[in-house]
């Protein structure tokens, strides 16, 4: 596959990703009422862990040689991926206003990444990946903002606002981790190894967490919201999302995080009744032409 195709289906897979991470934040504001932060965390990737098990049972077993060699990088990979990064997001959400934790969340991680990916793995900047991540940046904050400057300028920071930092800036280590994924581990195997890791770093705080908190009250919509959490969000997204990495490079695949908000909106439009104005519409034109203008250099 020439890199021009190997580009293209990047692309392709890393809007995917982003469409489904969009659900899983619409999700995730209708049931933190009905179940804790680090449980949810949990049982996300308590369910992710157990569907990849059957596919990656035989590879886990061949692979096991490299698995313990490679056992630093993994927990790393595991730490900031799966264990921290959700988890943060979910209790920074129960402190946040849904306009700090898109504004933080959202434009922060890209950048960090793109700026972790320049220093440690030396990926080029150029002034159009420059100008690219600023007009992404744009529509966001001018999404978030609804228009109003000065509702812009009223911006405080909150008592979540830490915890949303937080989870930017394991996502954007995560992100740079992936691309020194050992060969000899195979994709579903290296997802079945880090969500399962992650998910065993998570037990002793799903455990205090468990004795502080009501027990939660199971019904339908809850289990299939952690389903979704389970098998969209985790299996699904980190399989295409790792694969965008490798064809993209960490820095420019992060930027596509920025379509999250966007298709979080629409999202909102179908499934909760929500308006859809002209700003939404501004947002989206700048954050689209940020992330065509950033992936330009892609031919020569």
């Amino acid at each position: 596959m020439t890199e021009t195709k190997h580009s293209l289906a990047g692309i392709a897979l890393a809007v995917l990703a982003t469409i489904i991470w969009a659900g899983n934040f619409l999700i995730a504001r209708g049931v933190y009422q009905d179940i804790p932060p680090i449980s949810l965390a949990f049982y996300r990737w308590l369910i992710a862990a157990v569907i990849l098990l059957p596919f990656a049972i035989n590879a886990f077993k061949k692979e096991w040689p490299v698995i313990k060699r490679s056992s630093g990088y993994l927990f790393w990979v595991a730490l900031t991926g799966v264990t921290l990064f959700n988890t943060f997001v979910y209790i920074g959400g129960h402190y946040s206003t849904a306009t700090n934790l898109a504004l933080i969340g959202t434009t922060t991680s890209p950048v960090i990444s793109v700026i972790l990916a320049r220093v440690f793995l030396k990926e080029n900047i150029g002034w159009l990946r420059i100008a690219g991540m600023s007009l992404c940046i744009t529509g966001i904050i001018y999404l978030i903002s609804g228009g109003s400057w000065s509702r812009l300028m009223n911006f405080h920071f909150t008592k979540g606002d830490g915890w949303i930092l937080l989870a930017a800036l394991t996502f954007a280590i995560y992100n740079n981790l992936v691309r020194k994924k050992p060969a000899a581990i195979t994709p579903v195997n290296f997802l079945f190894v880090i969500f399962s890791l992650g998910t065993i770093l998570l037990f002793p705080f799903y455990l205090w967490e468990l004795s502080r908190t009501p027990a939660v009250q199971w019904n339908w919509g809850l289990i299939g919201a952690c389903l979704y959490l389970g098998l969209g969000a985790s299996v699904i997204c980190f399989l295409i999302w790792n694969k965008a990495i490798h064809d993209l490079g960490a820095g420019r695949t992060a930027l596509f995080g920025n379509l999250i908000p966007v298709f979080s909106s629409l999202g909102a439009v179908i499934f909760l009744n929500e308006q859809f104005t002209w700003v939404h519409a501004i947002s989206m034109l700048f954050v689209f032409a940020g992330v065509l203008l950033f992936n330009l250099r892609m031919k020569r």
